[in-house]
């Protein structure tokens, strides 16, 4: 008879009483489960017994039927891990406990990500499952007190080391008597002289490998510190019974392993301390963008100007900020003109212009002129917290590329453990029978050269270093697998409006004279069309003088009738000029050919006579062709998706250089064109801007947010493009394929080191010290590779 639990699950997608009756009925057809939902705390109360059915089982059956459970997530920063095998545990351990959707643990960042039901499980109780394994956990910390701790390790880190070292040194003297003969004083070989510099070394220095092993194994795990602990016993208990031989026999000549059991120690710590250095430059990028926060503000509290660290600022504070400094936060400017470098956002070096009303972005640049501006989002609400946050997450996601190597590492300790024990016996019965000195040795150096650190951490650095170059260049991936998936795209679908161009009308061609032209901004001055703001701020850069509108009427569809001092004024279509019986002679053609360049262009007649056209359109962004030639080069199809015309969606296309157009489409279709390519077998990707592109963004292999759209579709996306510059979306790509190549790279190194370096050791072919030497260089091997990822061209 299984056990009966108890849960409290939140339902998420019920609106009335109906669907709380469906939920509570459909469970409680489960068996051995009883269950309460209610609609106004949206929440579940379940007994249900263990044999018969999971949580697990529950969810599922609750979300087939078209509601969710609401999850919580949390970031917890995890102490103690040493390899592949350490992490692999904790996550698995973490994903048995009941209420956990998801854990994920990453070896690189230290840290572990869980998405849980806090109805069944809560964070103190995540933490204390990673204590009983032998870690430690705490709640995620800060970046600069992350920083800081970093540091004190890496301290204690290179303190150990050095200690180490120093002890280590004459005992690797004693090396050189057995590989070239090298005289010594006689002090270097006394047993007892190896065995005062080894102690400290094995069991102070090298405590934390027997404490780690004891807690793995006590767990019924096995990990690195599993094979050091053994690999440095057997050599250091050999030798003290080598030693203990002298005792009251002068002439006996022991076989010491001292210098083994120290040096490999030294080496390991040696290789310890330069992979945490590489790893630390695999977080950089992050360093960089938290360096870029204002550390102060100068706000205005009670009539007076104060300087207060930045993170005090609340919403509603109004502050001052004066040429050249940093916007401490993400604002509105109430007061004074200014240009801003928004370039570590956008990516744009040209600074931009800002009247009252614009929008501030915190730790852009002020350039010139002291402003004014209100607070409107602070501390983890601001723009560049939202990056570092989108960064930090993508950095400890996993890749599915990561599964394979995870998988290995898991079952690698034991197998390791094993093909040492047979080494042993093959080498003691049958290669030279009844010698216990090679086949220790041979064994030793099985154990200490089959690390699964390099394997480990083959893919999670370079998803790191990945993530990081591509944030620097202002592309935002949301997790490790969506740039993995972004390498496998063959498709890239553009939405037209916003994306390749720039979502706002400007005025291409003007036939008229300057008086025309006053005429025609001033009559426009009125309208709030998208078309007449394009006209005025066109008169406004030819420094056009307004007159004041006598009478305006907006005529739907057709244009304005406007009279300006005694002049009456109509701009519009063929129809208006039509209605008002204007002569058109000769412009029919010009028309034709503004609209088959995809522009709108609008007929002015003043006191009933033609006196030229305006033609007005959105034109493309200036990088727009350049940006589809280069994805075109990677392998793309590059498609356009518009609710334009055939003929003004061509002319945008042929503009642009793409060969393809799906013209008319509606906004709610855009996901059901998406789906239509997939179904030819291509993966896609999306790119958009609007709310309306969201459901498209979702359908999609990978959404590519533009970040000058709305909140919504970067919400949406997988992957945003900070600032709407195209050529980030092949340098997307390109840092894609650079990463899992790289990805690629390390696990063929990790795999290939491992799979020639065990069978050479177990022929005897290398010293145990060697081995251990090159398992303490794999490691930093594999990070250096990452590493090497900063340096691609984009």
């Amino acid at each position: 008879m299984g056990e009966t639990n108890h849960a409290t699950l939140r339902i998420t997608g019920m609106t009335c009483a109906a669907c709380s009756n469906r939920v509570e009925k459909v469970l409680n057809k489960m068996d051995g489960v009883k269950a309460q939902v209610n609609l106004t705390t949206e929440k579940a109360t379940i007994d249900y017994n263990s044999d018969k059915n999971s949580i697990d089982d529950i969810t599922k059956k609750i979300e087939t039927i078209g509601y969710g459970v609401q999850t919580d997530k949390v970031e917890l920063d995890v102490m103690g891990m040493t390899c592949a095998a350490c992490s692999n545990r904790i996550e698995k351990i973490l994903n048995k406990q009941g209420g956990v959707k998801q854990a994920t643990v990453n070896l690189t960042t230290e840290s572990a990500t869980v998405e849980y039901n806090s109805g069944l499980v809560d964070q103190n109780a995540l933490i204390e499952k990673i204590r009983n394994i032998g870690y430690d956990a705490k709640p995620k910390a800060d970046a600069e007190e992350k920083e800081t701790y970093k540091e004190k390790e890496m301290y204690h880190k290179k303190i150990k080391l050095i200690i180490s070292a120093v002890l280590s040194a004459p005992l690797l003297l004693t090396m050189l008597v057995h590989l070239f003969g090298t005289q010594l004083p006689g002090l270097f070989m006394n047993p007892w002289f190896q065995f005062a510099l080894a102690t400290p070394v094995q069991f102070i220095i090298g405590w934390q490998f027997y404490v780690g092993a004891y807690k793995n194994l006590k767990n019924g795990g096995a990990n690195m510190d599993v094979l050091v602990a053994l690999g440095t016993s057997a050599a250091y208990f050999y030798s003290l019974y080598e030693a203990l031989s002298t005792i009251g026999n002068p002439g006996y000549m022991p076989h010491l392993y001292f210098e083994t059991s120290a040096v490999l120690i030294t080496l390991i710590l040696f290789g310890k301390y330069l992979e945490a250095r590489a790893k630390s430059h695999t977080t950089n990028a992050l360093s960089e963008l938290l360096n870029l926060q204002a550390k102060e503000a100068r706000v205005i509290r009670d009539g007076k100007e104060i300087m207060i660290p930045s993170q005090e600022v609340i919403v509603g504070d109004h502050l001052i900020i004066k040429p050249g400094e940093k916007i401490p936060v993400d604002g509105i400017l109430v007061k004074g003109r200014t240009s801003v470098d928004e370039s570590m956002l956008t990516g744009e070096s040209i600074p931009m212009e800002k009247d009252p009303g614009a929008k501030l972005i915190g730790s852009t640049i002020n350039k010139n002129g002291s402003v004014e501006m209100e607070a409107t989002k602070v501390g983890k609400d601001t723009a560049l917290a939202s990056i570092i946050k989108v960064v930090e997450e993508a950095q400890g996601s996993k890749a599915p590329i990561q599964r394979l190597a995870d998988i290995i590492s898991g079952y690698f300790v034991p197998v390791v453990i094993g093909i040492a024990i047979i080494t042993f016996i093959t080498w003691i019965s049958l290669v030279e029978p009844g010698q216990m000195e090679p086949a220790l040795a041979a064994a030793i150096a099985v154990l200490v050269i089959a690390c699964p650190c390099a394997l480990g951490l083959a893919t999670p650095t370079s998803i790191m270093v990945g993530t990081g170059k591509a944030a620097e260049s202002g592309i935002l991936f949301k997790g490790g697998e969506h740039l993995e998936r972004t390498h496998q795209l063959e498709a890239i679908v553009l939405d037209k409006t916003g994306t390749i161009t720039k979502g706002k009308p400007e005025v291409t061609d003007f036939t008229g004279d300057n008086q025309t032209l006053q005429l025609l901004a001033s009559a426009e001055k009125g309208s709030e069309h998208p078309l007449a703001e394009a006209i005025v701020a066109y008169a406004i850069d030819n420094n056009v003088d307004f007159l004041d509108v006598d009478e305006f009427s907006a005529i739907p569809g057709h244009g304005i009738d406007v009279k300006i001092s005694g002049k009456r004024i109509l701009v519009g279509n063929r129809k208006l000029m039509n209605d008002f019986q204007i002569e058109l002679d000769g412009t029919e053609e010009q028309l034709v050919n503004y609209e088959q360049n995809g522009k709108t262009a609008m007929l002015i007649a003043v006191n009933g006579k033609y006196h030229g056209i305006v033609a007005v359109a959105d034109t493309i962004k200036e990088t727009a062709r350049e940006a589809i030639q280069e994805l075109k080069g990677l392998g793309m199809e590059v498609i356009m998706l518009t609710g334009d015309n055939e003929r003004t969606a061509q002319a945008i296309a042929k503009e642009a250089g793409i060969d393809r157009v799906i013209a008319q489409v509606l906004p709610e279709e855009k996901a059901e064109k998406v789906k239509e390519i997939q179904l030819q077998g291509k993966k896609v990707a999306m790119v958009g801007d609007g709310v309306n592109d969201a459901p498209a963004l979702v359908t999609a292999d990978i959404g590519i947010a533009i970040g000058t759209g709305t909140e919504v579709a970067i919400e949406a996306a997988d992957v945003t493009i900070l600032g709407g510059e195209l050529l980030l979306l092949p340098k997307a790509i390109r840092i894609s394929h650079a990463t899992i190549r790289n990805i690629r790279q390390n696990l063929f190194w990790a795999f290939g080191y491992n799979t020639a370096g065990i069978p050479i050791a177990a022929a005897g072919l290398l010293a145990p010290w060697i081995a251990g030497a090159a398992m303490a260089l794999s490691s930093v091997s594999v990070v250096t590779n990452s590493l090497r990822l900063k340096r691609t061209k984009l």
